[in-house]
């Protein structure tokens, strides 16, 4: 192909690189998830070794390279309860990238990603990405996403944060990253524990721009929650 040949203009897969750290709360990333498939996005995957541990002790799931596709649809269809709760996801249009494969395509900047979600960050996850360490391809990742400006979603999952992680959290929101602390709120009329997963995967998807239906949106009427009017 010549460099300067005419572009005939195709539809491009350009996905949302959805980055799962060892922070506790991993139906929270299973919730974001569902939530861009369910909005017909493409997803790439990188569940760091740490997170690994997390996800098998929440949910006793292994998470494994050569099984990635059976593993998540089993991790997908939990609720935040540990239950089944929902159908079979399709993953036509999932790539899985392993945490050790810095060669893997999201680690460039010519890698066509619409931006990248990390649900959820731990703050090592977040110290490592705000000094640009890129010791795994999460990290490094997220590092691609801030130099190319593209949109980056730390929802962090600690408490209390430390001096040092505030500083850290700050960097980031410096260098062009929404910080989204995993924050559940009680407005929108949580009746079960997956509701208020749902709104802090809700929240990552707003920051991302990208269409939901997973809380009942604030709309300046008090008791709404409690009337339940409108499902």
């Amino acid at each position: 192909m010549e460099p300067y040949e005419r572009v005939t203009q195709r539809p491009e897969r350009r996905p949302w690189v959805v980055g799962v750290s060892g922070a506790s709360g991993t139906p929270y990333a299973a919730a974001v998830v569902r939530g861009l498939l369910a909005a017909g996005e493409a997803v790439d995957l990188v569940v760091s070794r740490a997170s690994r541990l997390t996800l098998l002790d929440e949910t006793g799931i292994k998470f494994r390279d050569a099984h990635w596709q059976e593993d998540l649809r089993e991790w997908l269809a939990l609720g935040a309860d540990g239950k089944p709760h929902f159908p079979a996801a399709g993953l036509e249009d999932v790539r899985y990238w392993p945490a050790g494969d810095l060669a893997a395509g999201p680690s460039s900047g010519s890698y066509p990603a619409k931006g990248m979600l990390i649900v959820p960050a731990s703050t090592a996850c977040v110290a490592g990405v705000a000094l640009g360490l890129s010791k795994d391809l999460l990290q490094r990742v997220a590092s691609v996403t801030l130099k190319e400006r593209r949109p980056l979603v730390v929802a962090v999952r600690e408490t209390p944060l430390s001096g040092q992680s505030l500083k850290q959290l700050v960097a980031l929101d410096e260098a062009g990253a929404v910080v989204l602390p995993a924050s559940p709120a009680f407005y929108a009329g949580a009746t079960h524990i997956q509701d208020l997963v749902d709104f802090v995967a809700g929240r990552v998807l707003d920051a991302a721009g990208v269409p939901h239906r997973l809380y009942r949106r604030w709309k300046g009427e008090l008791g709404e929650a409690r009337s339940r009017e409108g499902d």
